[in-house]
Parts: structure tokens; C-alpha cells; sequence
């Protein structure tokens, strides 16, 4: 027996997991426990087998124990006991766990790590699917264990000769009280279930995305890459309706210097508008450059008042330039870039927008904007190291002003690539907008947006950003003092939901945030609302302890 190689625990999905599967299962159930005839094959496939979902245990390519759950009625039980549901208690959501069985050769040593471990993914699962009550035909050679459990047994004795059966139920919060430290000591470190990622970046990306990443690097001086460079930059103009864009190695906020950079070479005096913590960047990326500007500001989680924004610019002398941020990520608004676009165009201003977190999530339609960054991570659904400014007018190289690397105008002179290229993320980002449906997806992060902001709603959140600015693919939930947001984020991270939480600003306000912004899709979002609610609501280690004034 291979005793030092690591468990690793997973849900089914390989076809030699299912084969081995079927095999676990006839040793356990034929010849073990004799529930069912032999068969020459030695293999019993399940009959809810298209039903179930498989948590298993591995030992290298080795399945060496299982169990099966299901939350489709008829249950198996419901074959057994006429009136199944008048022997359980009431308002619950039920699935049926069967088919628990560990390889024989591994039950000494090994037996309770494995039992622990399926367990835990079984509790883990549960939460992710709302269920709070399992019922199960426990074998009566193991009755005391689940009794240990905490199980309830209740009616008949169902099966017949060697192969005899007790049925019984556990509430989750029975089984949390009985099996706490149990299910804490269980070996959560060889999951093989990889975090869904909910973050505002890094995201999860496309396999192709990630095929294009591993390929071997080109030369940045090759015809081919070249031409690869141009046709990448000709979709991300045709994406925005922009003329020009110039990609730089760096994050948005070396994009958002680049336009600061722009904006020192057209002096005059300009307006910052702020209402979130990317706005206040803005202010600082504006400050740094000594530009002469004044700020306009919101309240976070509020939009701008255009009014008041028209009468600060009316009532101060000699403004040119306006910059502002399309989606606030800290707050989860959409200013309105139309109504921006079409107040600095009356009033002959210079819009500049930083579109970092919309791109790829809503359209943007940066015809009429002097100046706009971007980044190949977020919504653009590739890796973060590459940003993008997009301009419609020439740009020139500015030698004696600007520093070499943040000369917008030298980029464009030399051919978008005056310097060294990481030809990996150039073809990372090629392969993540190329045959991108992009009106689709957007409908589809509205929908979801809208309809994770309902749901959060009714399990009892508080989200900042009103629905009628709320950006779809930023969702920042405000929680109430005595829950810890650090807290909640790591224990929703430990059931394998990668939230944003981490962040200065939001820890600062005690704030979550979820975010739409990579490869999702509403089977993946069920699951963290009903994670979010249980370890906000129905646990004790989120909440911080209430301060007693005597």
C-alpha cells in the first residue's frame, strides 16, 4: 500500500474516476455487503448514477474511497418507506447520501483520514447547495459510527438478509455540533477542487486564453509578432470605436500615468472627478504629475451629480481637460460615460475616462473621449502585465518632458513597441478578445449582476451602489459591524470562493465585494450565495464580540 503518497479528495468528473467507481462499488456492495447479484463484469453502475454527484477520495490514480449524493426526488428511500417525509422534520432541503464505501486495503491507517475527508467535501457541498437535512440507508454493521455522528434513525429496517439497512437523518447544524472537530481536522489542503474566483483581478481565464499564455516566446522584433501586435490592437479599437491605442507593459495604474503624463504636455487647468477610491487615485495620479487641477467630489457609492458637475465647471475659469473613472470598483457604480462625453462636448472640454474595470463587462463607446486606459486583465478576461491607452488624435514623442518608458508619443512613432515585449501576454490577450461575443456576454453579466443583487438582497445583504448606477460585474456588499469582512472573506475562501476583501479600502469600511469580471456563470454563483449566507448568518466565527458599556 502506497502509505506516504497524499490523499486527495475531489468530485468525480474523469472517466477512468467513473470506471473506477463502478469497481468500488460491486466489491462493496456484491461482495462484501451482498445487496446485489454478481455479475462477470465485476462492475455495478448506480441506478441514479446520471444523478449523482461522486465525492472521492484518491491515492495517486487510485480510488480508494467514495460516496454519492443526490437532491432529486424520488430518493432511493422514497422506493423503501411509503410516506418518507412524515418521519422527518419539516421545511427542510434534503438529499440522499449512499454508497459511502472505502477500498478494504486502506481502512486501517488511513480509514479515518479518508472518512474525514469525504465528510468535510460532503459538508462543504452541502452548504454550497443549500441542503440542511441528508438522509441515508446506513448498513447496520456501522451503525454506531453514524450514531456517533449524530444521525437519527427512524422507520423500519429496510433490505433484507446480510444486506440490512437502518434509515436515518442529520440536520447540518447536528452535524456541525457532532462532528466540528472532526470536519476542522479534516485534510482540506488536498482538495482537488480549485477556488472559483470572484475576484476584480486576476480572473479566471479561458483555456484557450491559457494555452496561448504557454506557448513559447516570440521576438518582439519578429514579422509575425508584429503583425500579431497590429491586429490585436485593430480589435481592441473596433471593440471601443476608438482610432489609436497604444499597449504598454505595466498594471492601469502605468496606463493612468501615461495619460497624466499627457495631460502635464497640455498644461491648463483641469477637473478630477472623484466618488470611490479609483477617483481619489485620479486625484493622486493628477497631483503627482503637478498638474493644475480641482477635484469634484461624491460620496461613495453615490453617482455624480451632473448638474453640480455642469455648475463646477461653468464657475471655474480656464478648465480644458476633465478626467473621471467609468466603473468605480471600490463602490460598484457606473458613472455615466455617455452623459460625460456629451457634457464635455458642449462645453469643448477634453474627456479623459479611466475604463480599467468596464471594458469587457459593458460597452464602452470611447468615441468622443480624448483619453482612455484599459488593462488586459479584469473584463478583458486575460492576464494582468499589459494596459492599453486609447486616443483619437496624434501623439508626439516628448523627450525633454516625460520620462522615456511613459512617452506616449515615442510608442506611437516607433510602432507601438519602441521596447523589449512579452510576446506571452500579447497572445494571451489575442486569444481573450479574438472571437469574443462580446454583446452576448455583456447581456449575460447583466443578467447575472442583476440577479446576484437580488439574491443578496433577500438572503439579508446590504449592497452600496443603488440599483439604478450599479456597475453588473462589481457587487460591494456592506456588512454590519459585529461580522468581520476579513473573517467572512477567509472562511468563504476556505469553502473555495476567492472574494475581494483583502483590499486597504474595503477592509477599512468593512466591506466584501464580488466580481463578474472573468469566466463565470450562474451555476458558480448559486453556490456562493448560499456559502455567503450560512457563514454570515448561521456561524459563529465571522462576528466580532459585542462591546459592553458599563
Amino acid at each position: 500500500m502506497k502509505e506516504r503518497q497524499s490523499l486527495v479528495f475531489k468530485f468525480a468528473s474523469e472517466d477512468w474516476e467513473f470506471e473506477a467507481i463502478h469497481r468500488l462499488n460491486y466489491k462493496t456492495f456484491v461482495e462484501e455487503i451482498p445487496q446485489h447479484e454478481r455479475s462477470p463484469s465485476q462492475r455495478l453502475v448506480d441506478k441514479f448514477h446520471s444523478e449523482n454527484t461522486y465525492l472521492i477520495c484518491l491515492c495517486d490514480r487510485e480510488l480508494v474511497g467514495m460516496l454519492a449524493v443526490r437532491g432529486k426526488r424520488p430518493f432511493s428511500l422514497d422506493q423503501k418507506l411509503p410516506n418518507l417525509d412524515s418521519y422527518l422534520p419539516p421545511g427542510r432541503h434534503i438529499c440522499e447520501v449512499r454508497l459511502l464505501a472505502i477500498e478494504k486495503k486502506y481502512r486501517g491507517m488511513r480509514g479515518g483520514q479518508i472518512l474525514t475527508g469525504l465528510l468535510a467535501l460532503l459538508w462543504q457541498h452541502g452548504i454550497e447547495k443549500s441542503y440542511d437535512l441528508a438522509i441515508i440507508s446506513g448498513t447496520t454493521r456501522q451503525q454506531k459510527l453514524y450514531q456517533h455522528l449524530g444521525f437519527v434513525p427512524f422507520g423500519p429496517l429496510v433490505g433484507s438478509g446480510e444486506a440490512l439497512f437502518q434509515p436515518m437523518y442529520i440536520s447540518l447544524e447536528t452535524f456541525e455540533a457532532r462532528a466540528g472537530e472532526f470536519l476542522r481536522g479534516a485534510p482540506t489542503r488536498s482538495f482537488h477542487t480549485p477556488p472559483v474566483n470572484f475576484l476584480p483581478g486576476p480572473v479566471a481565464v479561458r483555456p484557450e486564453v491559457r494555452r496561448a499564455f504557454e506557448q513559447l516566446p516570440t521576438s518582439h522584433r519578429s514579422p509575425v509578432f508584429i503583425n500579431d501586435f497590429y491586429t490585436t490592437k485593430e480589435r481592441l479599437c473596433g471593440l471601443t470605436r476608438a482610432a489609436e491605442c497604444q499597449i504598454l507593459m505595466g498594471s492601469g495604474t502605468l496606463a493612468n500615468d501615461a495619460v497624466g503624463g499627457q495631460l502635464f504636455l497640455e498644461g491648463g487647468r483641469g477637473l478630477v472627478l472623484n466618488n470611490g477610491e479609483f477617483g481619489t487615485r485620479l486625484v493622486d495620479h493628477a497631483r503627482r504629475w503637478g498638474l493644475d487641477f480641482e477635484v469634484y467630489e461624491a460620496p461613495w457609492g453615490a453617482p455624480f451629480n451632473l448638474s453640480a458637475v455642469r455648475h463646477r465647471i461653468e464657475n471655474t475659469s480656464s478648465l480644458i481637460w476633465v478626467w473621471a473613472v467609468h466603473c468605480e470598483t471600490s463602490t460598484g457604480v457606473l458613472n455615466d460615460l455617455e452623459a460625460l462625453k456629451a457634457l464635455c462636448a458642449k462645453l469643448g472640454l477634453k474627456l479623459c475616462m479611466d475604463c480599467i474595470s468596464s471594458l469587457g463587462t459593458v460597452y464602452v463607446d470611447l468615441n468622443g473621449v480624448y483619453l482612455a486606459t484599459g488593462t488586459s486583465g479584469k473584463g478583458m478576461g486575460s492576464y494582468p502585465g499589459l494596459c492599453m491607452v486609447f486616443h483619437h488624435h496624434e501623439l508626439r514623442p516628448a523627450p525633454d518632458s516625460l520620462p522615456r518608458y511613459l512617452d506616449l508619443g515615442y510608442y506611437a512613432v516607433q510602432n507601438g513597441v519602441p521596447f523589449t515585449f512579452n510576446s506571452n501576454l500579447l497572445y494571451a490577450l489575442r486569444a481573450a478578445i479574438w472571437d469574443a461575443e462580446w454583446e452576448r456576454r455583456f447581456a449575460q453579466i447583466a443578467k447575472m449582476g442583476a440577479e446576484l443583487r437580488r439574491r443578496l438582497r433577500e438572503a439579508g445583504f446590504q449592497l452600496l451602489a443603488p440599483d439604478s448606477v450599479a456597475a453588473p460585474a462589481v457587487v460591494t456588499v456592506v456588512l454590519p459591524p459585529d461580522i468581520s469582512s476579513v473573517e467572512l472573506g477567509c472562511r468563504v475562501e476556505e469553502k473555495g470562493f476567492l472574494l475581494n476583501y483583502n483590499s486597504e479600502y474595503l477592509q477599512r469600511r468593512n466591506w466584501i465585494q464580488i466580481a463578474l469580471m472573468g469566466e463565470c456563470d450562474w451555476e458558480k454563483i448559486i453556490p456562493l450565495i448560499n456559502v455567503l449566507k450560512y457563514v454570515a448568518f448561521h456561524t459563529t466565527g465571522v462576528r466580532r464580540p459585542s462591546l459592553e458599556v458599563g
